[in-house]
């Protein structure tokens, strides 16, 4: 094959060249990088300590290098170069210096990582993580499932003498973990996750997301844990707001509903104050509960009749028609249009 002849490059051309050269190398293992990492995203990855910046621990992946921000570390860890370092892949970034890697140490999913690494029936998809919440290098509470009924999960991540959770908790600087069974009912999920502390009762608010917990008295401190860390583990668990009473706080608040209720009846009605409490501790909470239950509901009430029912229910009736009129009264005085009443949300009342 015939030679080309040898190009005389100049000095400066020659410089420029090899920059362009330099800098198309860079921007490939730039992509590289980027592309390995961000499909590594919701991985563990190890590495060592480059150096430590402002509390930032930047660490040497070996194929690239990755950034541990203050807030992202356990409380009280300290590192120092050269040291040994496992971490959370969370992000990463394309940017114009090279790929920016973001690893964690507190984030939940990294406690959940370490789970599925010590313990092969949650590798396998046997047992199922279902939530994680963490109060880093203090207190964490893990949710878990076995889609096996012959398996215990809570046993299965606890392991022979606690060998599994204890690696875990090595990693994790002692952090405490509470294992906890999942269930399919808010109710006893939420009882679970509140352990170690007992529950008398639940009542749930569905449409609000909201759970009331009934606690002895002797178990109220242990509910709602040191500086409140417990019962918000345990809400973070659930994705519920909990509101914990102790069973003297719950008696005495019903016994102030049902004085209230009383009276209400008692006055909207104008029944005698023992038909009054008969229907407060019946369960009615409104007039208008009263006006539109079936009529036999309040019939089959001891010592009432369908006469009874018809009589109240008929009082109870006027007595939201006359609410209404002044409300309409009050209404027309403020030059409230008819129309806005038509609005959904928009009520006499208002």
């Amino acid at each position: 094959a015939e030679q080309l002849p040898p190009m005389d490059f100049g000095r400066i051309a020659a410089q420029s060249a090899k920059q362009v050269i330099v800098q198309k190398v860079r921007e490939a293992e730039r992509d590289r990088q980027y592309d390995e990492y961000k499909d590594r995203i919701g991985e563990i990855v190890n590495g060592t300590v480059k150096r430590v910046e402002y509390g930032n621990v930047i660490v040497d992946l070996g194929r690239g290098e990755a950034i541990i921000r203050r807030d992202e570390l356990i409380p009280r860890e300290n590192y120092k170069y050269g040291d040994r370092v496992r971490a959370y892949v969370y992000d990463v970034r394309r940017e114009q210096r090279g790929p920016q890697i973001f690893l964690s140490r507190t984030h939940p999913q990294f406690m959940a990582k370490l789970f599925t690494m010590e313990v092969p029936e949650i590798y396998d998809g046997i047992i199922e993580i279902k939530s994680v919440a963490r109060d880093p290098g203090s207190r964490a509470k893990i949710a878990v499932i076995s889609r096996d009924s012959s398996i215990d999960p809570v046993g299965a991540c606890v392991g022979m003498r606690g060998s599994r959770v204890q690696a875990v908790v090595g990693e994790l600087q002692g952090e405490k973990i509470d294992i906890i069974p999942w269930s399919p009912s808010a109710a006893s999920f939420i009882v679970n996750a509140l352990q170690p502390a007992e529950v008398a009762k639940v009542v749930l608010d569905e449409d609000a997301e909201r759970i009331e917990v009934v606690v002895p008295d002797d178990q109220l401190s242990l509910a709602i844990g040191r500086r409140g860390q417990n019962v918000r583990l345990a809400s973070q668990l659930t994705g519920w707001d909990i509101d914990i009473l102790t069973e003297a706080e719950e008696s005495e608040r019903r016994q102030k509903e049902f004085v209230e209720r009383s009276a209400l009846f008692m006055e909207a009605l104008d029944v005698d104050e023992m038909v009054g409490q008969v229907l407060a501790s019946e369960g009615f909470t409104s007039v208008e509960e009263v006006a539109y239950v079936d009529a036999g509901e309040i019939a089959s009430i001891d010592g009432f009749d369908e006469d009874t029912a018809s009589e109240i229910q008929t009082r109870a009736r006027e007595y939201l028609e006359k609410i209404e009129a002044e409300h309409d009264e009050k209404r027309k005085a403020l030059g409230v249009s008819d129309d806005l009443r038509e609005i959904p949300g928009v009520t006499t009342a208002m």
